[in-house]
């Protein structure tokens, strides 16, 4: 639940740092269930994540990663150092994957 409500507090300062009201996300989501993301009440999916931050001008990454970050600054580094690490093993991975690996 902690992380629903983090991901909600990321996504209302995200909404009011460029000046967006509930209603400016008619387009992709009803007022009432972006309000209900925003107190942590929902859960929502990957696409809806991506329509929202289209709305706002961000990248998605940037609505979950708050989700998640360390409140302290020295924490904050080493949690950027880690995902940056873990992402770049992945290309790690795929330099060893045959032709056909990579089509699944």
């Amino acid at each position: 639940m902690v992380l629903l409500k983090r991901f909600g507090i990321g996504l209302q300062r995200a909404r009011k740092s460029r000046k967006l009201t509930q209603e400016d996300f008619s387009i992709v989501s009803s007022r009432t269930y972006l309000s209900s993301l925003e107190r942590g009440i929902k859960a929502p999916t990957i696409t809806k994540i991506d329509e929202i931050a289209k709305v706002i001008g961000i990248h998605p990454l940037s609505l979950v990663a708050y989700a998640y970050l360390p409140l302290n600054s020295t924490d904050r580094d080493q949690f950027w150092a880690k995902i940056t690490a873990e992402v770049e093993s992945f290309f790690d991975y795929s330099a060893n994957l045959t032709d056909s690996d990579k089509e699944r």
